[in-house]
């Protein structure tokens, strides 16, 4: 016998409205799927951490446990991220998206005061304050897709015309992409951008306004690359490394080495020897050189389908929300991570120029772990409190 709540239905569609089941009933409080993926992820990015700079932390450091222990204690605070952008509701981060950007702002502006920037490797990319080292690239990166997607949101009606739903975005990705232009981060500047012209295009931007710039940033892109002869050599080391294996090919030479001795089953953990101090930034940068080395094709093949989970379950999030403000903010923060999975491997396959870019959850450093587990935790409650 039918009870009340299925008569309200019935009553409901006879009058013409929507029905929208219950949060309880219409979503789990966490997609299963998509955290064991993160938490797997994280727990190998723990181990692998370890293998990749014992040694390099030993000898800077007195102690093989220096990146190890850091890496856990971040790993700590971003499930505690995680868990609390979870319970945040979805109105919580559509009145963020100003004080977010203007703080992203700030953040990238302070990196040149040279008593908060702070230099490494011919960069200055970091702020310091006491013992924490924060990256604002990353916050940038998080502060514009929330921005984006509430601004796409809020014009839906009006995104195909040029001074209202294109012009406005574009200015400030572009203010955002000249302070990190000056760090240097090409890398953080390709990642804005094409997550910014994904965003736009799932609003429904016009095609024409998303291909005009390009006849702008093509010449200025070659006028950048010619003026600048490390940047010149890096690309012509990309096509050829072994024409470079003291500078500019280096890196990519040692990071096939590490996948080409890996093999199908790899050498086992913490057996690899390109990090031995041949392969610079085993635990950054090239963590996944590591892995290729140490856990070879096999290991490879899991972190490639962890991957494509976390990408696949951001997918439906994005399509299944009702709300258009949390589809496009699930539009990209999707893209984001799909987008710095794609560059990281590329790079270390040699497939792509060489960018300081993490691969996340993997790598070590605590913004962008930080950051990319308070993007799951959103996309959680993207889930939960907007589904159908």
């Amino acid at each position: 016998m039918p009870g009340g709540k299925e008569a309200e239905m019935k009553k409901q569609k006879s009058n013409g409205k929507p029905v929208k089941k219950a949060i309880s009933e219409s979503a789990p409080p966490y997609d299963v799927k998509l955290l064991f993926s993160v938490l797997f992820l994280v727990g190998i990015g723990i181990v692998m951490v370890y293998s990749a700079s014992s040694a390099l932390a030993l000898k800077k450091y007195g102690t093989g446990y220096f990146f190890l222990k850091k890496q856990a204690f971040f790993s700590l605070l971003g499930f505690m991220a995680l868990i609390i952008c979870r319970r945040m509701p979805i109105k919580v981060y559509r009145v963020s998206a100003y004080p977010f950007l203007a703080l992203a702002l700030i953040f990238l502006v302070f990196v040149f005061v040279p008593d908060f920037g702070v230099s490494a490797g011919g960069s200055t990319r970091w702020l310091h304050f006491g013992t924490f080292s924060f990256q604002p690239s990353e916050f940038a990166r998080f502060a514009l897709v929330i921005y984006l997607a509430y601004s796409i949101s809020k014009k839906e009606d009006k995104i195909r015309e040029f001074s209202v739903g294109f012009l406005p975005h574009v200015i400030v990705l572009v203010i955002f992409s000249g302070l990190i232009f000056f760090q240097p981060d090409f890398g953080s500047m390709f990642i804005l951008g094409i997550i910014t012209w994904i965003m736009l295009y799932a609003g429904g931007a016009r095609i024409v306004h998303l291909l005009s710039p390009l006849f702008v940033l093509l010449p200025a892109l070659y006028l950048v690359m010619i003026n600048a002869e490390y940047r010149l050599k890096r690309v012509m080391s990309f096509l050829d490394p072994w024409q470079y294996p003291a500078d500019e090919g280096y890196q990519i030479i040692h990071s096939l080495m590490a996948f080409g001795t890996g093999g199908i089953w790899g050498v086992g953990i913490g057996k690899g020897y390109q990090k031995l101090f041949y392969l610079p930034e085993p635990h950054t940068d090239f963590i996944f050189s590591v892995i290729g080395e140490e856990l070879g094709l096999l290991g490879v093949l899991i972190i490639l389908g962890l991957y494509v989970l976390i990408l696949w379950r951001g997918i439906v999030v994005a399509i299944s929300a009702i709300d258009p403000f949390g589809s496009f903010l699930a539009i990209g923060l999707t893209t984001a991570i799909g987008l710095q999975v794609c560059v990281n491997m590329g790079v270390t396959l040699g497939l792509l120029p060489t960018k300081g870019l993490a691969l996340p959850f993997l790598s070590y450093g605590g913004t962008s772990l930080l950051i990319n587990m308070a993007s799951i935790g959103i996309l959680m409650s993207i889930r939960t409190n907007s589904s159908r």
